[in-house]
């Protein structure tokens, strides 16, 4: 018979994230000019006595002196303890109250504010123990029962032994009082808990270093809201991306690891092995060969509009969902095209740089106002048709052109070829997707059926337009002035040269793929995409993805979630609900969505099942991918 296991567990710094008490001197001192100083000498005294430098009790009786705290600072320091629960703890809800006969909240703290914060968890308030204040006939606080075991030295140890516990008893804290359970014989194992704070004296005397009750939860094999461990799942995020998608990803319990630069694919295949999401820009190129190295990866972020740096049909077939960024910088890749075509029409480029070579050169030639013009855009979807909205605004009279069937907004007009755009327009800018047959739409023929002195414009991407042409268009005069933003071929960091035969040219804007690269667009992208791939690991909603058959699902209550994605072939829907019959499974919500290469079947069940229904659903044939969420 297996033996019972009883869990002893710490409030301060584990079960909430913070040290209470130093949030009780926050609350008490508020308004008052020497809190900082306070706060500061409380905050040292608790790690000296966290780490074992110094004698608990002496630790607890220096702390309460500097307080100055009243019984009517309580409730607010419950309210906001409330709002700083470990996000681990609070996933793991299932788990407190499963266990609640066999759990044991034992801290140094106090029950006053102990008791109301964990009981709503399940935590039974009989299972806790902890200190007590002493109060004046004011209310004041005035110390703390001094008879009570945990105020002294080693008061844990001596606690648990009067509760003579009969079983396995494991101790998660983030205290060297914690690890003295253990050193006193009365623990089979001691867990660090390094959720929000790690200590170097305690983690060195620990059993298992703990960054998340998920994966303490994990490594014994016990019920989980969650799989896997969060802290397991390791992120790699390339290209400077913004530092919001790295505290979004790290709040989630994801181990982050962040390279400014973008890597070549022999760099990548090296580092994405272990690597189960991958954020990255444009540079990247998530070539077959990368994803057949990466055997762990689920999900690959586009930090920006574009996909088409990433192979998504392997990345398909290999069940890793890409997520991108489709409106998150539409507004700034708007407002530099009309900054642009504003400065290319006055010929401005060269009139600033004669003036940085101190000539003096006033004069209207070739300079001309954009009201009246008429505006060529070729691709109208998010970017083309929000531009086209803007423009026309300012007085300009816009064209367009789309290989699908757009909606006109406003007074635009849509040509029904490109050559009939190409005609008509005074200024061109592109806006089209980079599918590999969008490769040099624009070339030395298409320059010709433009008008003589047209403004061209290249926000989109580098390999629509063929560079060669596009000189020659410029140096010919056809083209009186140019704006390129994306080329063929980019450095892959700041740090490397750009070349390109378009330097120096005559009324010419070159910009390093920057069209995007506002702080306001990279934080709406670095919010955007990482919630979209946290959602699809949390609950296999592939809303939003670019590869995969997208499916917006409700939340999941009393049950566990199966994720199956497979070849879209013939009868494997049926075989999936032949195992779930074989096992005698109750589905309580099942959700399929298929494309031309992949089928995505959610099954939510019914808690109870044979553990050997997740192998035959692995060895079903088509299987590509197979995830047990929770």
């Amino acid at each position: 018979m297996e033996e019972r296991k009883f869990f002893v567990i710490d409030f301060d710094s584990t079960f909430t994230k913070v040290e209470a008490l130093d949030v009780l001197c926050e609350v008490s001192l508020d308004g008052r000019p020497e809190k900082e100083e306070v706060l500061q000498k409380i905050k040292d005294i608790t790690d000296l006595g966290m780490e074992g430098s110094i004698d608990f009790r002496e630790s607890l009786k220096r702390r309460l002196d500097l307080l100055q705290a009243h019984k009517n600072h309580l409730p607010p320091l419950i309210e906001r303890l409330n709002k700083l629960i470990t996000k681990s703890v609070k996933r793991n809800k299932d788990f407190f109250e499963t266990y609640s006969d066999n759990i044991f909240i034992i801290s140094n703290g106090f029950k006053e504010f102990i008791v109301p914060i964990v009981t709503p968890h399940g935590v039974k308030a009989e299972n806790v123990f902890a200190n007590e204040f002493r109060f004046d006939d004011k209310g004041n606080i005035i110390g703390f029962d001094e008879d009570n075991i945990l105020s002294k030295s080693n008061g844990k140890p001596a606690l648990i032994k009067s509760l003579n516990l009969d079983g396995e008893v494991y101790v998660i804290g983030d205290g060297y009082t914690d690890y003295e359970i253990k050193a006193a014989g009365f623990a089979k194992k001691f867990y660090a808990f390094t959720e929000n704070v790690s200590r170097k004296k305690v983690t060195d005397k620990a059993d298992h270093i703990t960054p998340s009750f998920d994966e303490f939860l994990y490594m014994n094999k016990m019920n989980t809201t969650l799989s896997y461990p969060k802290n397991r799942i390791k992120v790699l995020l390339l290209e400077n991306i913004h530092p919001r998608a790295i505290e979004i990803l790290k709040e989630e319990g994801y181990q982050v690891e962040v390279h400014a630069a973008g890597l070549d694919e022999d760099e990548l295949i090296e580092r994405i092995k272990d690597v189960s999401i991958l954020g990255i820009r444009s540079k990247t190129q998530v070539t077959k060969k990368v994803l057949e190295s990466a055997q762990r990866l689920i999900s690959i972020g586009a930090f920006c509009i574009g996909t088409n740096q990433i192979d998504l049909e392997t990345a398909e077939k290999k069940g890793v969902a890409v997520f991108n960024a489709p409106f998150s910088n539409t507004r700034s890749v708007v407002e530099l095209a009309i900054g642009e075509m504003i400065l290319l029409i006055r010929n401005l480029p060269d009139k600033i740089a004669k003036m940085h070579d101190g000539v003096w050169n006033k004069s209207a030639n070739n300079s001309f106002e954009i009201r009246g013009k008429n505006l060529g855009i070729i691709g109208y979807g998010n970017i083309g048709s929000q531009l086209s909205v803007l423009a026309e605004s300012m007085g300009m009279k816009v064209h367009f052109f789309d290989v699908e069937e757009k909606l006109a907004l406003g007074n635009a007009t849509k040509c029904n070829t490109l050559d009939e755009l190409l005609a008509v327009s005074d200024i061109l800018s592109l806006h089209v997707d980079g599918r590999k047959t969008n490769k040099n739409i624009i070339g030395a023929a298409e320059f010709k059926k433009m008008k003589d002195g047209v403004i061209f414009m290249n926000l989109s991407r580098g390999h629509i337009v063929d560079i060669k042409a596009l000189k020659d268009a410029i140096v010919s005069k056809k083209v009186s002035g140019c704006s390129v933003d994306v080329f063929p071929h980019e450095p892959i960091s700041n740090n490397e040269e750009f070349i390109s035969e378009l330097r120096g040219l005559p009324n010419t804007i070159l910009t390093p793929h920057i069209g995007g690269s506002t702080l306001e667009a990279q934080e709406n992208i670095a919010t955007y995409v990482p919630n979209k791939m946290i959602e699809y690991v949390n609950t296999g909603s592939t809303s939003g993805s670019v590869n995969f058959p997208n499916v917006t699902l409700p939340l999941l209550k009393e049950a566990h979630r199966l994720l199956h994605i497979h070849e879209n072939i013939p009868g494997i829907m049926a075989k999936i609900n032949q195992v779930f019959a074989k096992h005698e499974i109750n589905v309580v919500g099942q959700y399929l969505k298929t494309n031309e290469l992949t089928g995505y079947v959610i099954a939510d069940i019914n808690k109870k099942y044979d553990k050997e229904v997740l192998t035959d659903l692995k060895a079903i044939e088509g299987t590509i991918r197979f995830r047990v969420l929770y």
